[in-house]
Order: structure tokens, then sequence, then C-alpha cells
């Protein structure tokens, strides 16, 4: 089975898994704001993009309240024909109503560029993959953020959306944290571990 057949099937599985655990924790939007480790936004802020939840997402408002409170400077995407743009946003400002039900900034909204990316998934695994919707979108903004400087990407999860193994394709962009209702996993310190305990490939010199 090829890798992107792979990542259907766990995309139907993953669903459901979400939708169940969005039924068995309504606040946990509301916990998550309470435990999210603020040296975070101190670290990689100012400017804080977050997302507008659909279907069972787990909603990133509450803590995008929590963080224009700290000194954030908000921002949400906004699919445009060249991929995701980012747009300044406070809380209580009205949003445009666009295809296949996303609420998102208008047009006429400044363009920022987040240096703090909270993200929407489906899964990810303890090195930072991360499982999105076969899209794209979100793999193609971090790579265009990364390429012009820093951009800390930030999973916003139920602790039951962290797998084993998230299948990985070269244009997959790792996530560096997870926040769920129930703690933080540091991902990229995760997957640095992991890259100094991996063993040597046949042939090569490891020293």
């Amino acid at each position: 089975m090829s890798i992107e057949a792979d990542k259907t099937a766990l995309r139907h599985r993953m669903r459901t898994l979400r939708a169940e655990a969005a039924a068995r924790d309504p606040d946990a939007a509301e916990r998550l704001a309470d435990i999210f480790p603020m040296k975070l936004l101190e670290r990689y802020g100012p400017v804080v993009s977050g997302y507008v939840a659909i279907n069972e997402e787990l909603d990133p408002f509450p803590l995008m309240e929590r963080l224009a409170r700290a000194g954030a400077e908000l921002c949400l995407p906004r699919m445009e024909e060249t991929g995701i743009s980012w747009r300044l946003w406070s809380p209580g400002e009205p949003l445009d109503r666009r295809p296949f039900g996303l609420s998102e900034p208008s047009a006429d909204a400044p363009e920022v560029t987040p240096t703090l990316v909270l993200t929407p998934l489906l899964a990810y695994d303890t090195l930072g993959n991360r499982l999105g919707y076969g899209r794209g979108h979100y793999d193609a903004a971090l790579e265009k953020l990364r390429a012009k400087g820093r951009a800390f990407a930030c999973a916003i999860a139920y602790a039951a959306q962290q797998i084993d193994k998230v299948p990985c394709e070269p244009h997959d962009q790792p996530l560096d944290w997870a926040i769920t209702p129930i703690g933080s996993v540091p991902l990229f310190m995760m997957r640095n571990r992991s890259s100094l305990t991996a063993p040597a490939t046949d042939g090569g010199d490891a020293s």
C-alpha cells in the first residue's frame, strides 16, 4: 500500500476517534487554554496564528483569547489562490463565510507573518509528524514561513489524537509542540533525541 493510501485510511479512522474524544470532553478547549505553557508565547511570539474550528476540531478560541490578553497579536489563515495568507484578527471581529464552511478574515485585513502557529490536525506522533486533511495547505504555508525565518508549529489536539506513527512524505512539515487538555508534548525535543540515538546507516561514517 502507498503512503498516500495509508494516510487516507488513517484519516477515516482518526475522524471517528476525534469525534469520540470531542463528545467525551466538552470542556476540553477551556482546560487546554488554562494549562497552555505561556513560555511558548514569550519565546516564539508575539504574532500567533490560530484557526476557526470546524467539525470536531478542538476549538482554539479560549486559548487565543488568553494569549491576546497576554499581549499576543492574533491572526487567522485565509485561503487565497496562491495558498494560505495570514490576516490580523481580534476576538469579536466579524469573519467572512467562505467555501467548504470556512470562516476567515476579510481580504482587507492586514497580512502578517506569524511566528507561533496553532495548527488543527487529525493525528500526530512523537516525532512531530502531522496528519492533516490531504490538501497540503498547512505544509506549504509552514514551509514558506520557515524559509523566511522562525516559525514554531504547535498542534492543538485531544490526547487521543497522538498515535504511534504517522506516515510521512518529504513535503510534510514537522510540528514542534503539541498541547492537549491533559498536558504538553515537546515534539522538537523528542525528535532531536530520536535523531541522536538513531543507528548509523550501513556504509556511512558515523564519526
